[in-house]
């Protein structure tokens, strides 16, 4: 079975993710910071009779990080990896005039550091796999200016240039990233708390990832959104 890395699993668009990979036979190893959460996610998953492994911990940690990776080689090696986990840099998000230098330090560590470090540590596996790939969840911010949005949205314009010059340097892969579009998402709610208006759930956006992975199209950047109206 094809084995895949999902940070932030436990909730979420990781979450759902794992969920549509696990019912399609996929092993998965599955991190995000919150054991005892992601302990109940991964067990539920296993009803899907695939191999589970939950990697509780920090993607900022060397060590933690070739964890996942030795967890997904005992699986049989790593043909995808999904970089989902995030921080914001502020909950809730301020401008940049108030923005914590040590937030947007965080958000840049989280979102871009520790990516391409793990993207580091599985690229011998990802190479030998065949059909490696790597999708980095992206983030409208990342190209559009938003109030408040600065900090994470700087960290995610900048995770989106690694996908792309990772595209180029490893022809043998697949590297996206990917705009999800709006979700109801525990992020969203720290981020800009005192809204209330109706957003998709985020199983709802998983078929464009699954599109991707059957298709298989060029590495670069798409829109979830795009994807689901039969448009790239």
């Amino acid at each position: 079975m094809p084995v895949a890395i999902i940070t932030g699993a436990s909730k979420g668009l990781g979450r759902a993710l794992a969920e549509a990979l696990a019912g399609r036979g996929w092993d998965l190893v599955l991190d995000a910071r919150t054991a005892e959460v992601l302990q109940e996610t991964a067990a539920g998953l296993q009803a899907y009779g695939t191999r589970v492994t939950s990697v509780p911990g920090d993607v900022t940690d060397a060590g933690h990080r070739a964890g996942l990776v030795a967890a997904a080689w005992q699986l049989g090696g790593v043909d995808l990896l999904v970089n989902n986990a995030s921080a914001l840099g502020a909950e809730p998000l301020v401008r940049l005039d108030e923005l914590p230098l040590a937030g947007l330090r965080r958000a840049l560590e989280v979102n871009v550091v520790a990516a391409l470090a793990l993207v580091q540590e599985a690229l011998p596996l990802l190479r030998a796999s065949g059909t490696g790939t790597v999708i980095t969840v992206s983030s409208d911010a990342a190209a559009e200016a938003y109030a408040t949005w600065g900090g994470y949205g700087v960290s995610k314009a900048a995770l989106d240039h690694l996908a792309a010059v990772l595209g180029e340097e490893e022809p043998g892969l697949r590297v996206w990233a990917v705009d999800p579009g709006d979700m109801a998402t525990d992020l969203y709610a720290a981020a800009v708390p005192d809204d209330d208006d109706p957003r998709p759930a985020p199983d709802s956006v998983v078929p464009a990832f699954l599109r991707l992975l059957d298709e298989r199209p060029a590495s670069g950047r798409y829109g979830a959104p795009s994807l689901l109206e039969g448009r790239r």
